[in-house]
């Protein structure tokens, strides 16, 4: 292989690179991509580098070429959104040898490095997007590059939607009103840095799934991107009274002054907060109560309007969004991770529990269920803040009450839950995990259990960057996933010894207890 040799460190790496046999590329590539690039910042290496990676693209077979793909890929976004930037210009200056090489490609990882690749340069879309036209692209990927590609409108602008593709959402009339009120109150600047946002939200999607393709030398596990059954929103929503959370009145508490609560069909309240909460179809909302006197801002009514907002959402997630963010946080694109093992894995782990069960950060219920067949449904309390969430939860499982409420002041008593179940949901609590955790060692009593999946960083530098190139709207600066010392260590102060701490790839399975 030649290399420009006017630069002898990217030569020999390059060298070293080409040389390895197709089980060992790591290290090298490693070593190259250490030279060259950390994190979003770059080494002086990196713009006279670029000429060399370009040119070794068409000399090296498919599996090498693939690994610079996503390098030239992510010394591409160093710059962004800037691109008029040296490296940037650098590294657009190959796009025909990358649409050639597109065009050619027999093997699915280097074709969805290359699309990752180009997704970088909306000014060559016309040449780019005829190549891709001959092309047998899944629709996710198919709709991320057209993201990709696309110049912000301010005049018409679409935001959001974009993760983990433009394809999954097929949004009702409500709700694509919805999003077009909040778009529209919008400033100019907040309008460029969301449409910034979803496009780094695209660039991290399209880079992780195809760096795992690259790394393991295959296809990802397909998935599904086509409309989502909204049917299960005809059924209606089950009624419980106030009274069936009587059942919990040894833990529930007041929110505000952590004193008992008192029940009734119609409405829970507190009475040294001379406090109600709103009741309405098997929901509890304890994060809003009305004082007696005060304005009824937060009333069953509203409840009920509240609940009927954005009611598709719950399905969304379920169907596209959970099975997408496993793929991405858990690095489950083959598929090692199946729902069966999750459930298999809360099933064995609390079915010898004892006293009430919280799901905790239930969502819309698929976890809940298998909760709810493990310990029974009369000693289970769902919880969760997501309202379109909770609507899918009772319409699944309508004996199952649900809670509004915040994990950072769990609406219990201390030492009062038997297990804690929280299933993919440490990452999103918007302002402090470690708090949340503290929190579950307080409501729990001594020997409770918890179990607990959520996502480690990856060690790779890539494969984390990618990891954390997400935008969530609960947690706008930035995606957080944890350290296996940091779980440790939150764990330890929260009173929860670790009885086991492990998981494929990304993933971190945990059960603890609660210590004496």
């Amino acid at each position: 292989m030649t290399v420009d040799t006017t630069h002898p460190i990217v030569a020999e790496l390059l060298t070293a690179f080409s040389a390895a046999t197709s089980d060992a590329l790591e290290r090298p590539y490693r070593r190259l991509v250490d030279a060259l690039w950390d994190q979003g910042d770059v080494t002086s290496l990196a713009v006279p580098a670029v000429p060399a990676l370009i040119a070794s693209l068409d000399e090296l077979d498919e599996a090498r070429a693939g690994y610079l793909a996503i390098l030239l890929g992510v010394l591409a976004e160093v710059e962004f959104p800037e691109t008029d930037g040296e490296l940037f210009v650098a590294v657009r200056a190959g796009v025909g040898s990358y649409v050639s090489l597109l065009g050619r490609a027999a093997d699915t990882p280097l074709i969805l490095a290359l699309l990752y690749l180009v997704g970088h340069f909306p000014g060559d879309r016309d040449v780019i997007t005829t190549t891709v036209a001959d092309l047998d692209l899944a629709d996710d990927d198919r709709t991320r590059l057209e993201r990709a590609l696309s110049v912000l409108d301010l005049e018409r602008p679409e935001i959001g939607r974009v993760w983990p593709a433009p394809s999954v959402w097929a949004l009702q009339s409500d709700e694509q009103d919805y999003d077009r009120s909040w778009i529209d109150d919008l400033s100019p600047t907040q309008t460029i840095t969301n449409w910034d946002n979803d496009t780094r939200t695209v660039y991290g999607f399209a880079g992780a799934k195809a760096y795992w393709a690259v790394r393991n030398s295959t296809t990802p596990s397909p998935v599904d991107t086509g409309p989502v059954d909204l049917s299960p929103l005809d059924r209606p929503m089950p009624d419980l009274p106030g009274t069936v959370f009587g059942r919990y009145e040894a833990a529930l508490r007041c929110p505000t002054c952590h004193r008992s609560l008192s029940y009734s069909d119609t409405s829970v309240r507190c009475t040294p907060c001379a406090t109600t909460y709103p009741l309405a179809n098997g929901i509890l909302d304890l994060s809003a109560g009305v004082r007696d006197g005060a304005p009824a801002d937060g009333d069953t009514a509203d409840l009920l309007q509240r609940l009927s907002e954005l009611p598709s959402m719950g399905l969304y997630y379920e169907a596209r969004l959970r099975p997408a963010y496993l793929n991405l946080s858990g690095t489950n694109w083959g598929s090692v991770v199946t729902p069966s093992d999750e459930q298999a894995y809360i099933a064995a782990r609390l079915g010898d529990t004892e006293g009430t069960v919280l799901d905790l950060a239930a969502g819309a219920g698929r976890w809940t269920s298998v909760v709810a067949e493990t310990v029974g449904a009369d000693r289970l309390v769902a919880l969760d803040m997501g309202l379109p969430m909770l609507t899918v939860l009772r319409r699944r499982l309508p004996d199952v009450p649900a809670v509004r409420a915040t994990a950072l002041n769990l609406p219990f008593g201390d030492a009062t839950l038997g297990a804690i179940n929280c299933w993919n949901a440490l990452q999103a609590f918007p302002e402090d995990a470690e708090a949340a955790l503290a929190e579950m060692g307080r409501v729990l009593r001594p020997g409770g259990k918890l179990t607990m999946m959520t996502f480690r960083w990856d060690t790779d530098p890539i494969g984390r960057y990618f990891q954390a190139c997400q935008f969530f709207p609960s947690r706008p600066e930035g995606h957080l996933l944890f350290d296996l010392e940091q779980l440790r260590r939150w764990l330890a102060a929260a009173g929860l010894g670790l009885t086991d701490l492990s998981g494929p790839g990304t993933f971190v399975f945990i059960t603890a207890e609660r210590q004496d």
